[in-house]
């Protein structure tokens, strides 16, 4: 299903890429990623664009590998499928969400306890300067980081909800409702419109956002590709 108005979310890195999220990106012709040090995500102008990949094979080196969403899944050449999975797109288009002032501001500061929690639960990938890509709030207890939820990809008049976790022990307090509540909200303050993703098998997560507003769009193929020893050696990245 595709909701009227939301064609960005066809290729949302790629837009973030060359839009809001350009300063966080290494290019090569139709090809395009975020810093490593930022997160994994690869794009492309056109997923079956055989020179798409070539220059994504050029972007990552010889033997580099890519993560690439709404790929075709087949080995263009120059590239192995390394493994794949099957996520869902949700759109928040009726999700206004809630202020929570009570929350935390995370910040740079706050990363190693981030990236202890994100090991634990293993929502999704996060990488030392994720934070950086815009606002994450957080609960502690005592001192300890027990959930968080910030905002990833950011394609114009967009804003990706991500790395929704809480700690097995506090689970089932409502921890998540608040948290995507008031990232929700944050982003409806700027005009913008919140959507996610989650892995298809994760249904509990599914059924909590739809409850909060948030409808099915699409379904999404995630693919890790490796390119061959044999690609050129070549890497520019601008």
């Amino acid at each position: 299903m595709t909701t009227v108005g939301t064609e960005v979310l066809d290729n949302p890195a790629w837009v973030a890429l060359h839009g809001p999220h350009a300063r966080f990106a290494r290019t090569y012709g139709l090809a395009a990623r975020y810093d490593p040090d930022v997160a994994p995500f690869h794009a492309l102008a056109d997923v079956a664009d055989p020179q798409a990949w070539a220059d994504l094979a050029r972007l990552v080196g010889p033997g580099g590998s890519a993560d690439v969403a709404g790929g075709p899944l087949v080995a263009f050449p120059g590239w192995t499928v390394v493994s794949t999975g099957t996520g869902v797109q949700l759109v928040g288009l009726t999700s206004r969400g809630a202020a929570d002032p009570s929350l935390l501001r995370l910040g740079p500061a706050d990363v190693p306890d981030m990236l202890d929690l994100i090991a634990l639960t293993r929502p999704g990938p996060f990488r030392r300067r994720t934070v950086e890509l815009g606002r994450y709030l957080g609960i502690r207890s005592q001192g300890t980081l027990i959930a968080l939820a910030g905002e990833r990809l950011h394609p114009a008049g967009w804003t990706e909800i991500s790395a929704v976790c809480t700690h097995p022990a506090w689970r089932g307090r409502g921890l998540a409702t608040r948290l995507v509540r008031a990232v929700a909200h944050g982003i409806r303050a700027r005009d913008e419109t919140p959507f996610l993703h989650a892995a298809a098998t994760n249904t509990n997560a599914i059924r909590l956002y739809e409850h909060l507003g948030f409808s099915l769009r699409r379904e999404v193929t995630f693919g890790h590709y490796r390119a061959d020893q044999s690609s050129s050696s070549d890497r520019v990245a601008s």
